[in-house]
């Protein structure tokens, strides 16, 4: 394909696509840091940005956000983003049935939000840096280029049939034509669902069929940590039981050939012969914008619905701007949306699309590409963290990390000692540290230390103060509000945002089962928190079956219903349990059929299933051989013993009398002791 063809910009950052290819519960923590003044306020929006800059602005605007919404969201909006029609209601929202609606009968499009505002202004501004996966290959596309890119994208699927409303899905690392895909599908007004490209054949059928996708969006290959993921076959596999995908776009990321079946179509090619200019859809502020899978408890991935106004001026207004933004996270997740995409972009900032691995080809990368790409705010996980600390500080500290500002950790909640490192070593003690909470559900940061009134302090590994218009609340056991500080509880928010999810696609019950059902009134975050004296929040960990593997939700159900596919496997219990690296990791009890034969090889089956069906991530780490699981008389199996059991709490089991067998403690105990003895004796 010949850059001239599709015009120098765009040519050369799909050319960029090839080249290198064949290349290889916690309380709060006893320190406090120092007090150092904010390096602003996470919003960006000139009323949010001025007024947080004033001494004792924030429980100002915190306060009218909580008392006026209307009042404080409505101006935001209308001075924030770029509207074809101006909203007549600021909100109107339920939370007794599940309705949220924000900036009602205003239209407008979320890609011009994006990028012709900014391509109006400042044409050859930086809007990506490809940080491929071999150092040193980084690609710059400006907003010009991203929005050419954009509309020959748009093209491409409107010729191939997509129209407002279609879903499509997309399978692709992140990469500047995946960034292309998502804000092309928000140009016509079709629906994009971004799935995790680590995802199997299986879990990418099952989204895609959900969704009922009309086409996907893939790569040939992927490159990540100097390895090649077979995408376009993992595609193959899942569309032969997709029946509503007509389509499969394949661009290439690398240069090796791959089967090309009746479905396929080369995206460069077509795109080559599309115009660069593609007129916006203008869609309504509550058309859906895009659904995003996560776990949940039953099992079965629900599909997160985000629309269009409310997500968008929430992900710019959480998005801190700074010259260079580099989020590490996969656009698979909700992370990559808010702040790799659009966020960023909605700013006119330079976004960072890091393609690669924290390790790859050393130990040194994220703090080599702050070197190289100057980077100013830096947002990574907490499991990354812990895992580049048992590597030391030597790799930080070769390289030079002046132009960092802000540090942010994202996903899962930050231990202590992570939170330390990160702020010593990686930010010499002179970068602003934030822990940020928040959920796919909630569409951006909701808790943080920043923004804040200027020079408050921040305390290590929590997220302590509730964003403009989130007002959290903790509830008891009884559905009662707790008052008051140094207290714990269900974290709940009392009042609705214009960033939170509308609905589970195709199902809203369930939406209103998993979120506004257990405290009537309420939207339900699913997390336990603790209210410090200073009235600062600590987020405790998951209060339901869902574990946090790196910062990967994922349902327990969903690991048990893969395990229970085995023939020989009649039962099965699996639990979250603390991991020095991962955050948290997955631990199995299996019952096995007597008839079964070896264990060992059941085990081995088992683990290869579950990474079959899931992803590799969600293989349990420990996989142990009981004969029956601890039941109550009802027949509910009881993870809380399970769990007390592995954490090394059995002799505080709590209340046991709902058991049908209480001696079946000592029976799993005795198990689980011969599997550590035999583990140790083989170390």
């Amino acid at each position: 394909m010949a850059a001239r063809t599709l015009g120098r910009g765009v040519g050369r950052l799909l050319g960029s696509l090839r080249g290198l290819s064949g290349q290889p519960a916690r309380p709060p923590c006893g320190v406090s840091a120092p007090r150092r003044a904010a390096s602003g306020p996470s919003g960006s929006a000139p009323a949010v940005a001025a007024a947080a800059a004033q001494p004792g602005s924030y429980p100002a605007l915190s306060a009218q956000a909580a008392r006026e919404p209307a009042a404080f969201w409505g101006p935001l909006a209308r001075d924030t983003l770029v509207w074809d029609t101006p909203y007549h209601t600021v909100w109107d929202c339920d939370f007794s049935t599940g309705k949220i609606g924000w900036f009602l009968g205003g239209q407008l499009n979320v890609s011009v939000n994006c990028l012709d505002q900014h391509v109006r202004k400042s044409p050859e501004s930086v809007a990506l840096i490809w940080e491929r996966d071999e150092p040193g290959t980084e690609v710059r596309i400006t907003y010009r280029e991203l929005l050419e890119t954009t509309c020959r994208l748009a093209n491409t699927l409107k010729r191939h049939g997509v129209h407002r409303g279609d879903r499509v899905a997309i399978y692709m690392p992140v990469s500047p034509l995946a960034v292309a895909a998502m804000l092309a599908c928000a140009r016509i007004g079709a629906v994009h669902t971004v799935i995790f490209a680590g995802f199997s054949a299986e879990s990418l059928a099952g989204r895609i069929n959900d969704a009922k996708c009309k086409v996907v969006i893939t790569f040939n290959q992927g490159l990540r940590g100097g390895r090649v993921v077979e995408l376009k076959k993992i595609v193959d596999e899942a569309v032969k039981h997709c029946p509503t995908v007509q389509h499969v776009l394949v661009a290439h990321r690398t240069d090796n050939k791959v089967h090309m079946g009746d479905l396929d179509v080369p995206l460069e090619q077509e795109m080559a012969k599309e115009d660069p200019v593609c007129a916006p859809e203008s869609m309504g502020s509550e058309d859906m914008l895009f659904m995003l899978y996560t776990s949940g408890s039953t099992g079965m991935p629900k599909g997160i619905v985000h629309t269009q106004a409310g997500y968008l001026l929430y992900a710019a207004l959480t998005h801190k701007p700074g010259d260079i933004f580099g989020c590490v996270a996969d656009i698979g997740w909700i992370t990559g949306h808010s702040y790799v995409v659009y966020g960023p972009l909605c700013n006119g900032a330079t976004s960072v699309l890091f393609e690669s691995t924290p390790v790859y080809p050393n130990a040194g990368r994220y703090w080599e590409t702050v070197e190289r790409l100057k980077i100013n705010q830096f947002y990574g996980a907490p499991t990354a963290v812990r895992l580049l600390l048992k590597y030391g500080d030597a790799w930080v500290k070769k390289y030079d990390r002046s132009s960092l500002r802000t540090l942010g950790s994202v996903g899962e909640p930050i231990n202590c000692e992570a939170w330390e490192w990160l702020h010593r070593v990686v930010g010499d003690s002179r970068c602003t540290l934030v822990d940020t909470w928040w959920q796919t559900e909630t569409g951006g940061i909701c808790i943080a230390p920043r923004p804040s009134e200027e020079g408050a302090e921040i305390l290590p590994a929590m997220a302590m103060r509730p964003f403009f218009g989130i007002v959290p609340v903790l509830m008891d056991e009884k559905g009662s509000v707790v008052e008051g500080s140094n207290v714990s509880g269900a974290l709940c928010i009392s009042q609705a945002w214009p960033g939170m999810a509308r609905t589970i696609y195709g199902d809203h019950q369930r939406f209103v089962d998993a979120y506004f059902k257990a405290y009537p009134g309420y939207y339900f975050t699913g997390d336990g928190a603790y209210r410090t004296e200073g009235g600062y929040y600590q987020i405790t960990g998951r209060m339901d079956d869902v574990i946090n593997i790196s910062g990967h939700r994922l349902g327990t159900a969903e690991i048990e219903d893969a395990i229970a596919d085995h023939p020989a496997v009649p039962e099965s219990a699996v639990i979250g349990y603390p991991h020095d690296i991962k955050g948290e990791a997955a631990f199995a009890f299996i019952v096995v059929k007597d008839s079964a034969g070896d264990s060992d090889v059941v085990v081995q089956e088992l683990k290869s299933m579950v990474a079959t069906k899931i992803a590799k991530y969600a293989v349990p780490d420990e996989i142990l051989v009981v004969k029956r699981l601890p039941k109550t008389r009802s027949g509910k199996v009881m993870r809380r013993l399970l769990r007390k059991i592995i954490t090394s709490e059995a002799q505080e089991l709590g209340d046991t009398t709902t058991l049908e067998d209480p001696s079946i403690i000592a029976e799993i105990l005795s198990v689980y002791q011969k599997c550590k003895d035999k583990q140790a004796a083989a170390k």
